[in-house]
């Protein structure tokens, strides 16, 4: 089903477009001139856009280093769209690709997971039973989805029973849009919500709950259904500005919404969903119910000493970095980049594509014996699609500050620039952060 007619786009438009949206935050020490010739043994652990950024960009900042990538998946996903392809806009086939298109050369890619970090030894062990000792590493990990965390909630139950996700992969969310359409045909009622963890793109439950609502607008079957969003905390969005402009959509689009209620049970055959609250156990029934998993890090980072032993990241094992520089404090060898590393903010693709120059400026000084001067300063963007056509590009940093890469588009406004973006040119400048090249 096709959004609405956008106004048209000159090449001068695109191009400028296309360049801005390739420059997120500026990188601070970043530069250097010529590659460090060094011996170094550097291994990646995970093969996902985090690990794939940083393999190439290692690639081109070091001479002679041995440079090992860890990771088992060989399809490649385009996490950004599945929200896109959830609300019927694109195909699954245009997320997937193959990670061997991006894998720098010189690079050795080993095909198994990660079984087990040892950095007192300084050496990771893959699934394969392989054992890989380092000089330097970076966690690129991602983080797992809890599924069974949520009482009666498989994956598998994706697109039966009215249960839809888009973060259950390609599948998943083709799986979505389908269980959306039949929902468009009968109405009822459909609750959406987030899990009580850190989790990558906070914004897209949110994106979900708009977009279902414009879709129901288009089908003309919106006064049949019932939205509902549900957050275990006291707003919809971390961001001040963002959370107000969410509070004004839901009131204009009729979407109602609920603080502290965390859902803790699913009952597919009863089609009831229970959320925990500070009134108690609250159990609603439910036509359309979208899951959202509560994540953490994977086990074999949670098992390690890499993860943090106290404060609000330890719970879910998030790996212990100095949120500037992406360093370990107590394993100064160790860098964290993307979902896994524990910052206040950065889970989401743009955000890798700002840690990774940061992360691999720092590696190389490091390797070098240097002073680490490259920052991170917690720049997160999230193109929040707010109906087909229209999306806000939301961008901000550490300290929640809207931080917009384009001057002439107000942050909060619904604009059809930042939707060309998300359907046109996110994708290309994404595949050319993997390549290194941005």
């Amino acid at each position: 089903m096709p959004g609405p007619a956008l106004a048209p786009l000159n090449r001068r438009d695109l191009v400028r477009l296309a360049v801005a949206a390739g420059v997120a935050a500026p990188v601070a020490g970043a530069a250097r001139a010529q590659p460090l010739r060094t011996p170094a043994r550097v291994v990646i652990a995970g093969a996902g856009a985090a690990g794939l950024t940083m393999a190439s960009k290692l690639s081109r900042l070091l001479e002679g280093a041995r440079i090992t990538l860890i990771g088992a998946r060989t399809a490649h996903w385009y996490q950004p769209g599945f929200t896109m392809v959830a609300s019927g806009v694109w195909p699954a086939t245009k997320v997937v690709s193959e990670t061997a298109d991006y894998i720098a050369p010189g690079v050795t890619w080993v095909r198994a997971d990660v079984a087990a970090f040892e950095p007192e030894a300084k050496r990771v062990v893959a699934t394969d039973g392989s054992t890989h000792p380092y000089d330097a590493l970076v966690v690129a990990t991602g983080c797992t989805l809890e599924w069974s965390r949520i009482e009666g909630m498989d994956p598998t139950l994706i697109g039966r029973e009215g249960i839809a996700s888009v973060y259950a992969g390609p599948e998943g969310a083709a799986a979505t849009w389908r269980v959306l359409q039949r929902f468009m045909e009968t109405g009822g009622v459909a609750l959406h919500g987030r899990p009580p963890t850190e989790m990558k793109c906070a914004g897209a439950p949110l994106k979900g709950a708009l977009l279902w609502d414009a879709r129901l607008r288009e089908a003309g079957t919106r006064g049949r259904a019932e939205l509902h969003y549900f957050t275990p905390f006291r707003n919809l969005f971390a961001v001040a500005p963002v959370h107000a402009k969410v509070l004004e959509l839901f009131a204009a689009r009729d979407i109602a919404f609920a603080y502290d209620h965390t859902l803790t049970a699913v009952d597919p055959a009863a089609r009831t969903a229970t959320f925990r609250t500070p009134d108690g156990p609250k159990t609603l029934r439910y036509d359309y119910l979208h899951v959202v998993p509560p994540m953490a890090a994977p086990q074999p980072v949670r098992e390690s000493a890499l993860a943090w032993g106290s404060g609000p990241f330890a719970a879910d094992g998030w790996v212990e970095v100095n949120r500037d520089t992406l360093q370990h404090p107590r394993f100064p060898e160790v860098f964290a980049v993307g979902d896994v590393a524990g910052v206040p903010r950065g889970k989401t693709a743009a955000s890798v594509k700002t840690q990774a120059p940061v992360a691999a400026a720092n590696l190389v000084s490091f390797l070098a014996g240097e002073q680490l001067e490259a920052a991170y300063n917690g720049y997160t963007s999230c193109p929040l699609i707010t109906r087909p056509g229209r999306a806000m590009l939301v961008e901000f940093d550490y300290e929640g500050r809207l931080t917009p890469t384009f001057p002439f588009i107000d942050p909060l406004a619904e604009h059809w620039v930042p939707w060309v973006m998300k359907d046109r040119l996110l994708g290309p400048i994404y595949r050319a952060m993997l390549h290194g090249s941005i």
